[in-house]
């Protein structure tokens, strides 16, 4: 007797959070109970290999976080080893690497707000945590080995457990985000794309070696732990699409050796690290004044 999961009937579940929200489960993955039915099911696809269109710009995203890898590998780390370095192809490559993990963010903001509005597949959320792996996890990492090769004071195994901590800060943050659930409107723990942003923007900024590794390794840290930060949504999510594009911009006209170029993209990289140490103070402010204001509460109530 062939038996038929009701949950695969269907064949899309209903828009969930992605990026933003990846909370909710998708159920719904069919399941053929014997030979006879997957021949009669040949010309169906299988509901857990469905994209939708927010799984596509989540692909986009993984796609971007590869070609990251790449253009660090060709254009910074063979030349190096090669002993054919070129300054302006290595600084070329460099700013198409990170503009495409900016890129990267850009998919990831957007896929969560295309499956709110639309459908999302029953695959959704382990595409996007996936993506973010490589995006946001393995993109930058590299990035921070590759700088402890070629830079001039680094210490390459110093880097390497650098860039380790920073991959396996990814990974811890994208599993408990996947079963812990959180409060509405607010993540825990430093964003994958904001941490990968401070992360990179933490190397370029050229700092002595032991400065460059701590500020790395702090953000590490805040990516794995209890801050609260604001999901972009709104507004903010408008100002982080302006922020990126203003990245862009600071990492083209330091690839092309503008006039000011340089001075502009550590001027851009220093505000990036200083957002990443500020929004902690808030969120720590903002619980302290709400443990206060619940202690007065608590005591007004007692007394009356």
């Amino acid at each position: 007797m062939t038996v038929i999961d009701p949950d695969a009937q269907a064949a899309w579940v209903p828009a969930a959070e992605r990026s933003t929200d990846r909370e909710d489960d998708f159920a719904g993955y069919a399941e053929y109970a014997d030979d006879d039915y997957a021949d009669d099911a040949d010309d169906e696809m299988p509901l857990s290999t469905r994209l939708s269109i927010a799984d596509t710009l989540t692909l986009g995203n993984a796609t971007c976080g590869f070609m990251a890898v790449y253009f660090t590998t060709t254009g910074v780390l063979i030349p190096h080893l090669t002993g054919s370095e070129d300054g302006g192809m290595a600084r070329h490559s460099a700013a198409t690497a990170v503009v495409l993990m900016l890129m990267a963010a850009v998919f990831d903001l957007f896929d969560g707000l295309v499956a709110r509005k639309l459908r999302s597949s029953a695959m959704g959320a382990e595409l996007d945590n996936l993506s973010d792996l490589i995006s946001f996890g393995l993109a930058p990492a590299y990035f921070v080995a590759v700088w402890g090769m070629v830079a001039n004071d680094a210490h390459q195994r110093i880097s390497v457990v650098a860039a380790v901590v920073v991959l396996l800060a990814v990974v811890l943050r994208l599993a408990r985000f996947s079963c812990v659930p959180m409060r509405n409107g607010m993540f825990q723990g430093m964003p994958g794309p904001f941490g990968a942003l401070t992360v990179i923007s933490i190397v370029l900024l050229e700092l002595p070696f032991l400065p460059t590794a701590l500020g790395i390794l702090g953000v590490a840290w805040l990516m794995v732990s209890r801050v609260e930060y604001p999901k972009p949504r709104g507004r903010l999510a408008v100002a982080m699409l302006c922020w990126i594009a203003l990245s862009m911009g600071l990492l083209a006209s330091w690839a092309f050796d503008a006039p000011g170029g340089e001075l502009l993209l550590q001027t851009g990289c220093a505000l990036q690290v200083v957002l990443g140490a500020v929004i902690p103070l808030f969120a720590t402010a903002r619980r302290v004044n709400t443990f206060r204001d619940n202690r007065r509460e608590a005591r007004a109530a007692a007394q009356g």
